[in-house]
């Protein structure tokens, strides 16, 4: 179980560790070194998702570790409240930011093993603290520099343990 202290109020989130063990265990480390404290959502986009985990709290990007195995075949759906691995176009891209679904995101799911429908790795859900996740999905957003969807003021993770 991780929790994500958030100046909107706490995220539990418990892990699938036997469907996603490389990326939960990557998450695991980035939260017992301290990573993820006082890091910010950066991208905010209601209907849709919250994603965090890479920012400070000046907007500048934290150096990340290497990048993990997509694991999105284990065929965990993108449903409302879970937690998945963001990345880029490259398959096997993901690091240290994540995001949390608002609504079923069965588009971002695994469909085959090509670049283009492999997925998202979802590695677990919210068990409680909706309310702030949903907090998050109904701040103000803007642009800041060539980022869009931002919040205009900082939706911040204060810090992020293991119990």
């Amino acid at each position: 179980m991780i929790t994500l202290k958030t100046d909107k109020g706490d995220i539990r989130i418990e892990l699938f560790e036997a469907e996603a063990p490389i990326t939960c265990a990557n998450f695991k480390k980035y939260v017992r070194d301290g990573f993820y404290k006082n890091t910010i959502f950066h991208r905010v986009i209601p209907g849709f998702m919250i994603q965090g985990g890479g920012f400070d709290t000046s907007f500048t990007q934290k150096p990340a570790g290497s990048p993990i195995k997509n694991e999105a075949a284990n065929q965990i759906s993108n449903k409302r409240g879970t937690i998945a691995m963001a990345r880029t176009s490259v398959v096997d891209s993901a690091t240290c930011q994540f995001f949390i679904n608002l609504v079923d995101n069965d588009f971002l799911d695994f469909k085959a093993p090509t670049p283009q429908h492999y997925g998202y790795c979802v590695f677990g859900k919210v068990v409680s603290g909706m309310e702030a996740v949903d907090a998050i999905a109904a701040v103000e957003t803007g642009r800041r520099g060539m980022h869009q969807d931002v919040p205009v003021e900082n939706v911040v993770i204060l810090d992020a343990v293991e119990e």
